[in-house]
């Protein structure tokens, strides 16, 4: 299947329809609602993509697009112009293609023997990691004649997948020979988020010395913190992933991505609280005071960090109650959580009213870095139990 160029476009994308038996439940059956934008997700590819020209910006859609919906994505993506893709595994890379039929897909989890059949099947490309890998790719394209194309990965400093600098420069001949198959060259950036870390530097000059061996053939090196550490990182191809949906790709400066997902989940019931009473599993919070709680149809099965309840001499997580933030407190549980709302009018706080767990000012970042952890994964341990509206 031969990559034809793919004309831009300024008509808004058409997201396929919600399917219940896809996994999405109605409205009334679910605990929540997840909004997506897929204008704003198109509209920070667009700003990446003005941000690297002449570079070429592709799409990283592994983790069901981080949570946010790999058809629907993938559908909006390739509307605004995206002709590459990266996914982890060969059943994400038969979604992209279903859709994207002209589209370039990367497998990041590389290539065995067993998994030929899907690459031929799919028309993908298989990320090389090893020489393993390698030696199995080459017998696989010379015993079928296959003429699909792979990358190769290098690994500069990362240490989790990739050939080493010097395993690359001794099949950097072979490679170049014209039975090689490899389209791509590409490594990772492990820090990039900390633009003062020695080891992006180091990672830059060594991918930037590999580059040379493999002459004639594309690079990348870029993440979404690497497209805004250094010119030097955008090479061929970038692979933007978090910042497409929402995420600051530069922590502790403004985030210049637009706000992708939005959050709301069901107050189930308000109780009153004497001063004492506690909440939770394990009694971790106590009233200092008469209190007003309400209980939320959120939890720790609907990506709602355990880590988020209230800690002793740490700031809680917050959620928005009628435009106010309010408190987690006690332990969250696997499909509920408490908040404090005793200082919202009790005709403010009611049961069924929706509450904003992102969104409205709560970003994606704010609440990760409340939980204790990364945008990443809070994204993508977002749960199928809430209803999903797809908004073009």
């Amino acid at each position: 299947m031969p990559r034809q160029p793919q004309a831009q476009t300024t008509s808004s994308p058409q997201p396929p329809e919600p399917v219940t038996a896809a996994g999405n439940p109605s409205l009334h059956d679910a605990n929540g609602i997840l909004t997506i934008d897929l204008g704003a997700i198109t509209a920070n590819y667009k700003t990446l993509v003005a941000r690297v020209m002449p570079g070429e910006c592709a799409a990283v859609v592994k983790g069901d697009a981080y949570g946010c919906g790999i058809d629907q994505v993938t559908t909006a993506l390739s509307a605004a112009g995206c002709q590459t893709f990266f996914v982890a595994h060969l059943s994400e890379a038969r979604r992209v293609r279903a859709i994207a039929r002209e589209a370039v897909i990367y497998v990041l989890n590389g290539f065995s023997s067993a998994s030929g059949q899907g690459f031929v099947d799919t028309y993908a490309r298989p990320v090389i990691n090893s020489l393993v890998e390698v030696a199995e790719w080459d017998h696989f394209v010379s015993t079928t004649g296959f003429s699909g194309s792979a990358a190769l990965h290098v690994d500069t400093g990362m240490n989790r997948l990739g050939i080493t600098i010097e395993e690359a420069a001794a099949i950097a001949s072979h490679i170049r020979s014209e039975s090689h198959h490899i389209a791509l060259l590409m490594s990772h950036l492990a820090c990039a988020d900390r633009p003062d870390h020695p080891l992006n530097d180091q990672q830059i000059r060594q991918f930037r010395e590999v580059r040379s061996l493999f002459r004639g053939i594309s690079s990348s090196l870029a993440n979404s913190p690497g497209i805004f550490l250094d010119p030097s990182t955008y090479c061929d191809v970038v692979r933007p992933g978090v910042a497409l949906y929402g995420g600051n790709p530069m922590p502790g400066r403004p985030n210049p991505m637009k706000p992708a997902i939005g959050l709301k989940a069901h107050i189930l019931q308000v109780r009153n609280l004497s001063r004492g009473a506690a909440v939770g599993y394990g009694s971790t919070w106590t009233a200092k005071r008469d209190s007003r709680i309400a209980v939320v149809a959120a939890g720790y099965a609907d990506g709602v960090m355990r880590a988020a309840a209230i800690t002793e001499g740490r700031k809680p997580r917050e959620v928005l109650v009628a435009g106010k933030r309010c408190p987690i407190v006690g332990r969250i549980s696997m499909d509920l959580m408490a908040l404090d709302v005793t200082d919202l009018p009790v005709s403010a706080v009611r049961r069924d009213q929706m509450v904003t767990l992102i969104g409205e000012g709560l970003t994606l970042d704010e609440v990760a870095e409340q939980a204790g952890t990364i945008s990443y994964e809070v994204l993508t341990s977002l749960s199928r139990r809430y209803h999903r509206v797809w908004k073009a």
